[in-house]
């Protein structure tokens, strides 16, 4: 029997010219980039032209990317890091109820440590609805997530109108997962 591979929202083979252009950091430049000896220098020197062109595919500078092991690292990093480094401007964190489960578990860790979260619904076809999350703020909330697609069912959230209406209305920061949009 033949087998197809439908998962590709979650993980995509790479293509050969990436696997070309990775083979020399497999075989000749090995090293730990953050290494102080020669064998770091290539890798590093990798590393930093892949933070600036990260950067300019998104409009950042390169000193704003940071690179994590996966896009759950990176929501956990995001999402604890934010609402717990902020707990003196309040202990009240707002995420979409079909965010992706490291944001969710993020959001339930948070809980456990005492601060309230709310689950902003969405509508039959998966999208958030801008005022719903307006309705969710409160004058302690530190934090909005909603991701920007969603890899199971490919909704597109309209991320610059909640951002701006997040924005507009509360002190709160804005996270979105753009793992399955970006690039």
């Amino acid at each position: 029997m033949r087998e197809v591979y439908f998962d590709y929202g979650a993980t995509t083979p790479p293509r050969p010219e990436v696997v070309e252009a990775m083979l020399p950091y497999f075989r000749e430049h090995f090293g730990n980039p953050q290494s102080l000896h020669r064998y770091g220098d290539a890798p590093r020197q990798a590393v930093e032209g892949a933070r600036e062109k990260v950067a300019g595919l998104i409009g950042a500078r390169g000193n704003e990317i940071y690179f994590t092991a996966s896009g759950s690292e990176a929501n956990n990093f995001a999402i604890k890091g934010v609402a717990l480094m902020n707990r003196q401007r309040g202990e009240h964190v707002v995420v979409s109820s079909v965010e992706h489960l490291s944001v969710i578990n993020a959001a339930r860790t948070l809980e456990k440590l005492g601060l309230e979260v709310t689950l902003v619904p969405v509508d039959r076809y998966g999208l958030v609805d801008p005022a719903d999350v307006v309705k969710a703020l409160r004058e302690d909330t530190t934090l909005v997530s909603v991701m920007h697609a969603n890899s199971e069912i490919g909704t597109i959230q309209p991320i610059a109108e909640i951002a701006g209406a997040v924005k507009e209305r509360s002190k709160a920061y804005f996270h979105t997962d753009a793992v399955a949009t970006t690039g």
